[in-house]
């Protein structure tokens, strides 16, 4: 059977990581060589902050990967995966033949994105001044509304 190429995006866990990428990597590598599989490039692509918690977890770090396996491997990738702590998520895809060499010269490539501190995007709400006496709590209530009057 032949190997095909595989893109996995982890979501670690950034208090985890701790600013130690290099340990981070090492961990993802010697999961995947494990399993069988060849690293073919492995990077961080940025830490963010969670829309909502996962694992309790408000932020955490995105690492990029590219490796080849055979098929039968990826069960047990994933499976190591859902048992490493560090590692809040992880999204495994297939990619196709024709844009193997195009999505790793991308991801090699000097443009690529790298890891870069977390800066809070502004709120719609930055710059509205609340009436004073008036709190986030004090606005219509928002809910299910019963209009079988």
């Amino acid at each position: 059977m032949a190997s095909k190429v595989y893109e996995c995006m982890f979501i670690l866990d950034s208090s985890k990581v701790a600013g130690n990428i290099d340990t981070a990597d090492k961990q993802l590598r010697n999961l995947l060589e494990k399993n069988s599989a060849e690293v073919l490039v492995s990077r961080p692509w940025e830490e963010r902050k969670f829309s909502y918690p996962i694992k309790k977890q408000k932020k955490g770090v995105y690492y990029l990967t590219y490796f080849s396996a055979e098929g039968k491997a990826i069960d047990a990738i994933e499976h190591d995966c859902a048992l490493n702590e560090m590692i809040l998520r992880h999204m495994v895809i297939l990619i196709h033949p024709k844009l193997v060499e195009t999505m790793l010269t991308l991801a090699k490539g000097e443009h690529a994105v790298a890891l870069h501190n977390m800066q809070e995007e502004p709120s719609a709400m930055d710059g509205i001044q609340v009436p004073s006496g008036m709190s986030d709590g004090d606005g219509p209530r928002r809910g299910r509304r019963d209009d079988r009057d």
